[in-house]
């Protein structure tokens, strides 16, 4: 069905550093064409030039998750690149500020949970819904958000993160949906928990490597015809949430 040639093409969202970057390096060491999706023009092209410098087959893609004409335009350079697309990862997140009490349920500052939600839940069915024509094409199209435990509402882990956490519980929410809405495709959807890895967004103050990180995210990109659909997932196994 790819209507270009036989190389699965992947893009992953945020995929200038951290686990991002490291899903994209993984993707591509399993023989994927990695698009490189990033806001930042010179973070991005850095990335896809360590990247080409590691042998992976990669290219850029301007992409602002918050911007309907951003993404508009980034599925139109993928079609144009590569004419099709085998897996999303929609890495892009972000924190949200803490400071003054910003995410403090107490006095949680609704501006900061609404730029959140702009970015970890409505960026994630912006750019899922603009990919679908392209994923449409692959024999065996997958797609990976990549959530957090701290959105599990059994393990209610981490700080109190008043827009952080909801966001993710509201993501695993959304995936479920988009597995219930395709289960009856080839069109495979997952919740990805990377695990407390040490980048910009902890600090680089935690155990996991960005490696270690992105493991989770190939495995939920490459499942079997017969995968789980629909799922939380840790390299434990499933997440309770």
């Amino acid at each position: 069905m790819n209507n270009m040639n036989d190389t699965k093409v992947a893009l992953v969202t945020g995929a200038n550093k951290g686990i991002g970057f490291a899903i994209a390096q993984g993707l591509g060491a399993v023989g994927f064409r990695v698009a490189v999706g990033a806001r930042d023009d010179a973070r991005r092209e850095e990335a896809v030039k360590y990247l080409q410098a590691a042998g992976v087959d990669s290219f850029g893609v301007a992409l602002d998750v918050t911007s309907d004409d951003s993404v508009a335009a980034a599925a139109a350079t993928i079609e144009r690149t590569a004419g099709h697309l085998d897996v999303l990862v929609n890495n892009a997140g972000i924190a949200g500020r803490t400071d003054g009490g910003k995410q403090d349920p107490t006095t949680l500052d609704l501006d900061v949970v609404r730029t959140v939600l702009e970015t970890n839940v409505f960026g994630v069915v912006r750019v899922t819904n603009a990919m679908l024509p392209l994923l449409r094409r692959s024999d065996a199209p997958r797609i990976v958000n990549m959530s957090s435990n701290m959105g599990s509402l059994t393990m209610q882990a981490g700080p109190p993160l008043a827009a952080y956490a909801p966001s993710k519980t509201m993501l695993n929410g959304i995936t479920a949906q988009y597995a219930r809405r395709f289960s009856d495709t080839n069109i495979i959807v997952n919740a990805a928990c990377p695990g407390y890895v040490a980048t910009d967004f902890t600090g680089f103050n935690a155990p996991r490597t960005p490696e270690q990180g992105a493991a989770i995210a190939i495995r939920l990109a490459t499942l079997p015809d017969d995968g789980p659909r629909g799922g939380f997932f840790d390299d434990e196994g499933v997440v309770p949430w």
